[in-house]
């Protein structure tokens, strides 16, 4: 059950009403108060009751997770998600067998599951979220893999005076070549393009 009408003598009596059918708190939930009831003459005649009806509101994390749990199944993996959410940003770690599939070539299949992850989550929430979604620390590794590459790129380009431009990656990876490149002499670099095609350029100063 997700959303009930519930009635009492007051908004109050029937709002907890509700709360107590539901189980839940009044931070779960949407109020819309339909009547706000009538007393009647001497407590007695004329008295309506108080009408409410109480939504439970929905969790774009908990909908984020069941979303990235179906298209898992429906890739026939058997894997578990921890999630760990930390003010905006939200981490769904996934674990298990044939975790390669998951990841596909340079993290495509990953960075495509992370991109879905984060409509879903963000259709939801009013409050925009940055969702990552992680297989067997695979991105800790490519944040080494990113710094190692941005790094080489970047003394080629001091070297041959010549612009050179990367794959597209997500925001997140980006961010990763900025940071690794922002001490380095004599180049610069700027994010081209619009998500989830939008890439880096790494040019001479």
């Amino acid at each position: 059950m997700k959303e009930i009408t519930a009635s009492g003598l007051t908004v109050d009596e029937a709002v907890k009403s509700a709360l107590a059918e539901l189980n839940v708190s009044t931070d779960e939930v949407e109020i819309n108060v339909i009547s706000e009831g009538k007393r009647g003459f001497l407590g007695l005649f004329g008295q309506k009751p108080a009408t409410v009806h109480i939504k439970l509101k929905v969790n774009p994390v908990e909908e984020a997770r069941k979303f990235l749990i179906d298209v898992i199944k429906k890739m026939n993996i058997e894997a578990d998600i921890d999630v760990e959410q930390g003010g905006r940003q939200v981490l769904f770690s996934i674990r298990g067998e044939e975790i390669a599939l998951l990841i596909g070539k340079r993290g495509q299949t990953l960075n495509s599951l992370q991109y879905l992850t984060q409509l879903v989550a963000n259709r939801y929430s009013k409050q925009y979220l940055q969702i990552i979604v992680d297989a067997e620390n695979y991105r800790e590794r490519r944040k080494v893999t990113l710094s190692e590459l941005a790094k080489r790129l970047a003394r080629q380009v001091v070297k041959d005076k010549k612009e050179v431009k990367l794959e597209p990656m997500p925001s997140y990876e980006r961010k990763v070549i900025h940071a690794a490149l922002a001490s380095i002499k004599g180049i610069k670099t700027s994010s081209i393009g619009e998500d989830p095609n939008r890439y880096i350029v790494i040019s001479p100063k």
